[in-house]
């Protein structure tokens, strides 16, 4: 079975536009540094024919990867729960630190903890995954500490 990849729309339209320019700008500049590069001649020391090369390939390989993402991706709708689920942004109280965080539950793709973004799959997307507004959980981290946590609202 295909692994399917749980994007937001947001996430997916993005991915959209990157496989765009990869197709319409990108790839169109790789051929013509190409073209630049074989009209110097001698292409066994040609160092901007061999990077032109490693180029394509990064673009082609880049390509084949958003197509296959965008052909089994499932984009998560928004619901209108008030239990946590991909899509929402939460807001968290950290109990032992007393600090407050909000953070957006993305698809793993998508995850980008600096930005505010945590995976679903990530130990504390897992932990708060289902729960509501006021709940308290203790989720073990990657460094292996146990943190307690509250869910103070949900958006």
């Amino acid at each position: 079975m295909e692994n399917t990849f749980k994007l937001t729309e947001a996430g997916y339209q993005k991915l959209e536009q990157e496989l765009e320019q990869l197709k319409d700008v990108d790839r169109k500049k790789n051929l013509e540094a190409l073209r630049d590069a074989r009209a110097q001649g001698d292409l066994s020391e040609n160092a901007d024919y061999d990077a032109a090369r490693e180029e394509q390939a990064r673009i082609e390989a880049r390509i084949k990867e958003i197509e296959n993402i965008l052909k089994h991706a499932e984009i998560i709708k928004e619901s209108n729960s008030k239990a946590v689920s991909i899509g929402k942004t939460v807001s968290i109280k950290f109990l032992a630190a007393g600090s407050v965080r909000e953070f957006t539950i993305v698809g793993h793709l998508e995850a980008n903890p600096l930005a505010g973004k945590i995976s679903n799959e990530s130990p504390i997307g897992k932990a708060i995954i289902g729960l509501k507004k006021g709940a308290k959980v203790t989720y073990k981290a990657e460094t292996g500490n146990e943190i307690k946590i509250e869910i103070l609202d949900i958006k």
